[in-house]
């Protein structure tokens, strides 16, 4: 069935709507940034940067490392514009603009979030690298899509039963990264976590500057929060988005996060640039191998 203009939007130079991308410009391997000016500081470590493109906050480059094709995009923040990236990108492999229709063989993406963090847990050390194993998303995304197979409903009440949950609030889900990635990053460099995808930086995050938070014991709670050994590390603002769409579309994905704060420690990092950037080197050096 062909897809109406309306459902799939094209430009004029028939590039996906908001990426302007065409399916060349992009790699089967994606790194995703929420900076736009991360692009650059990505790319400068290729060989070479073949493709170049922007719109809005949405900033592509595609170029080789070693031999690797490879794209990195900016998506800006928040799981709205997750839902955008993800859907232009897989469109962009699995779909034929010219026919506006589903290719049947499909194309596996692998997409690597680069993104900063705050640790809730105190042993989690400021400028360490952390790997989200599970994602809890408290943005709704997930809950406009048939994705109740790909969640985790026993861990999902007992977080809302152990936070007490405001029934005003999203039902929280829970999605995983992929395992086969998380095998290429076993190491001492990396550690394990429970990443929570918050729907804001400032009153979703148990910050006040000066307005009062809905719950005051939020950050306390989650921090408190178990189940079967698994502890929510920190908190960030795209995984839950990537995991759940990535995998309802067949795609793997891994978000990789640079722990700048420690909200249990009031501690921030002294020279976050430096951090970010050696989380760049490192992901590069595995994913080029």
């Amino acid at each position: 069935m062909s897809l109406s203009p309306s459902e799939l939007i094209l430009n004029a130079d028939n590039s996906i709507y908001h990426l302007n991308l065409v399916p060349q410009d992009i790699a089967e391997t994606i790194i995703t940034v929420g900076d736009p000016d991360r692009v650059g500081h990505v790319s400068k470590y290729f060989d070479t940067v073949d493709i170049k493109k922007e719109k809005r906050e949405f900033i592509t480059h595609t170029g080789k490392l070693k031999g690797k094709r490879i794209t990195v995009i900016s998506t800006g923040i928040g799981t709205d514009n997750i839902d955008i990236v993800l859907n232009e990108l897989d469109a962009l492999v699995n779909i034929d603009f010219e026919s506006r229709t589903v290719k049947p063989q499909k194309t596996t993406l692998d997409i690597f979030r680069i993104g900063t963090s705050g640790a809730i847990q105190p042993n989690i050390p400021v400028d360490s690298f952390l790997i989200s194993e599970y994602a809890i998303g408290f943005d709704n995304l997930l809950h406009f899509y048939e994705s109740e197979h790909i969640q985790f409903p026993e861990m999902q009440l007992a977080f809302i039963d152990h936070t007490d949950w405001s029934v005003y609030k999203s039902i929280p889900y829970i999605v995983e990264g992929s395992r086969d990635l998380m095998l290429d990053f076993d190491n001492d460099v990396f550690q394990l976590g429970f990443t929570a995808t918050n729907v804001g930086f400032y009153g979703p995050q148990g910050r006040k500057l000066r307005l009062r938070t809905q719950d005051a014991t939020l950050n306390p709670k989650m921090a408190s929060f178990e189940y079967q050994g698994l502890k929510i590390t920190n908190l960030e603002m795209e995984t839950s988005g990537i995991y759940g769409l990535s995998q309802l579309l067949g795609h793997r994905a891994l978000s990789l996060n640079c722990i700048l704060a420690n909200r249990g420690t009031g501690e921030f990092s002294e020279n976050p640039e430096k951090a970010i950037d050696e989380l760049i080197k490192q992901t590069l050096s595995i994913i080029i191998k």
